[in-house]
């Protein structure tokens, strides 16, 4: 297949491209080809990469940025799906859009590819508009939600943590938020899957398992060499961020099994896996 990789440097850019290169001819875009949120510079670099298929992996990330720059928030996480729909429709390729659990409201014990949207914050929004203009296409698409990412890039949460780890005695992690963490590496793999085989709707690609903030810290601190028990729990209200933060991000998934996803690793093992990389020569970013 001939595919196009939008936000081809970041953390999952990256690794969905490296994934996808090894069977298939790979292009990939990303800031300096111009703004996508602009239909007619979308347009272009979609026509002239002449793609079967696009991921778009392209987003605004920064979660509490987005209360302040809604604006550019929206561009990014709603205008660029809309504009690759309507451009992959006029040219009769797939689209698959990676989207989030932050969709979600965030209570009860998780959500399934079928729950309602309901976002507490305007990240959530912008992400929840780019899924709707994804759902009107024509032509084949698709739209793989997942949580917590962490892989080989300059900041996700097990940097954070282990860097913390090497400066403080104690650290003071939330207990009040779970979710699914989720390696960049191993979501790509679901990706190929269901690029290859052209599969169209919701999933919902996680690494198995859910644990808190906080549960999570501590495997990394086992990872790391160093007492878990430096860690101690604490509630969301002791740091309060501009964004509201789901309580429940949890991903239940049947879709993938349906269409006969292999299952994914459990988040523990993925953790495992990128701190012997983060520890190696082949990281990008190994720590410091």
């Amino acid at each position: 297949m001939k595919i196009l990789v939008t936000g081809c440097e970041g953390m999952l850019g990256r690794a969905v491209t490296a994934r996808l290169a090894a069977r298939h001819k790979v292009a990939g875009v990303d800031l300096e080809a111009g703004d996508l949120a602009d239909l007619q510079t979308a347009a272009s670099v979609v026509r002239q990469a002449e793609p079967d298929w696009v991921v778009n992996c392209a987003a605004w990330t920064d979660v509490d940025a987005a209360e302040e720059h809604r604006e550019q928030a929206m561009a990014a996480n709603a205008g660029i799906p809309a504009n690759l729909a309507q451009v992959c429709d006029g040219l009769g390729c797939g689209l698959t859009h990676l989207s989030t659990d932050y969709v979600f409201p965030g209570t009860g014990d998780g959500f399934d590819e079928n729950s309602p949207r309901s976002p507490v914050n305007h990240y959530g929004l912008t992400k929840a508009r780019g899924e709707e203009a994804v759902e009107g296409m024509a032509s084949p698409w698709q739209i793989v939600r997942t949580s917590w990412l962490f892989g080989d890039g300059p900041r996700n949460f097990v940097r954070t943590i282990a860097g913390l780890l090497s400066s403080r005695r104690t650290l003071k992690v939330v207990d009040d938020q779970r979710g699914n963490p989720t390696y960049t590496e191993d979501l790509a793999e679901v990706i190929e899957f269901l690029v290859t085989g052209r599969h169209r709707g919701i999933f919902h690609a996680t690494n198995s398992g859910a644990c808190t903030w906080w549960e999570f810290a501590r495997a990394i601190a086992v990872e790391a060499g160093c007492d878990p028990q430096r860690i101690s729990p604490c509630p969301s209200s002791e740091y309060p961020t501009p964004a509201a933060r789901p309580g429940c991000s949890i991903l239940h998934s049947s879709r993938l099994e349906a269409v006969g996803c292999p299952a994914r690793p459990a988040w523990r093992n993925a953790l495992a896996r990128y701190y012997r990389l983060l520890n190696s020569d082949e990281a990008r970013y190994p720590l410091a």
